[in-house]
């Protein structure tokens, strides 16, 4: 009998551009070899410009998806993108906490790629609040890290926070490792940098690509989660997640108006073994 494949289970919300959400992370998880178990937060209805609107699904419906796979199979990681409410959120802290040895990855997402509001203050402070103390990699873009690590008493111009502060907050939040990825910076290059607990754990510099992608949090958080599934170190995960996300970048493509998306079956190891055989 073969041996099954590492087990992810996503929570995130359906994509009907099939760009990003539930869709992203099933694709990028069986493309790196492991068994997706997609657990619906919401519906959208978005395309790949923007998202137009959002239908989180009753909370209990979203804790009884996850219960019943979780007590059928073997789950390695759990990976969160888009969670809908508050209830939600809330649902799924109490179903991950019942299985703490599973490791979480947390993709934070408050805006779509065009900045449309996809998670309320309310939603943030339930995520600082009960996810954010469960995370072992928590996977924000710049602006999501400064909106999610901001402080209203003492910072004057959330926009402007540090982000090496942003990093150390989550990890007095709870988080064990923070991923902070550098594509919305003014910089040349994109440099995505990890921290833990001790600091900076690696900066890694990549070649900024000249579109605009739908997509490519949702594809790093998952491969990140995948890997780890498959007995990779966090850093090992981390740098070679990126090095999958930014080739899936590389050779996206455009479906239609808006944004380019990620092309998750093509990787090199994926050509050479085509070839090989």
């Amino acid at each position: 009998m073969l041996q099954p494949p590492p087990i992810v289970l996503s929570f995130a919300a359906n994509d009907p551009s099939g760009g990003a959400g539930i869709q992203a992370d099933s694709m990028t998880i069986a493309s790196l070899g492991g068994h997706p178990l997609p657990i619906i937060t919401a519906i959208t209805i978005q395309d790949t410009a923007g998202v137009e609107d959002v239908l989180p699904l009753d909370p209990e419906w979203v804790a009884d998806q996850a219960r019943a796979v979780l007590e059928d199979m073997p789950v390695h990681v759990f990976k969160i993108g888009l969670l809908g409410s508050v209830e939600i959120i809330a649902a799924i802290a109490e179903v991950i906490s019942d299985y703490p040895a599973i490791p979480l990855v947390l993709d934070p997402i408050v805006t779509s790629g065009r900045g449309d509001e996809l998670a309320s203050e309310d939603m943030m402070d339930a995520m600082r609040e009960l996810l954010l103390p469960q995370v072992t990699v928590l996977t924000p873009n710049s602006m999501e890290a400064r909106q999610l690590a901001q402080n209203e008493e003492e910072d004057e111009n959330p926009l402007n926070l540090d982000l090496v502060l942003c990093a150390q907050r989550f990890i007095e939040m709870g988080c064990e490792n923070v991923l902070i990825s550098g594509t919305h910076e003014n910089t040349i290059q994109v440099t995505n940098t990890l921290f833990n607990e001790d600091g900076i754990v690696r900066t890694d510099n990549w070649e900024r690509l000249i579109h605009s992608y739908h997509g490519s949090g949702c594809t790093l958080a998952s491969a990140i989660a995948v890997l780890l599934a498959k007995g990779m170190t966090i850093n090992e995960s981390v740098y070679k997640a990126q090095e999958y996300t930014w080739q899936t970048l590389n050779a996206g493509f455009r479906p239609g108006m808006g944004q380019y998306i990620p092309n998750r079956f093509f990787s090199h190891s994926l050509q050479k073994n085509i070839v090989d055989e």
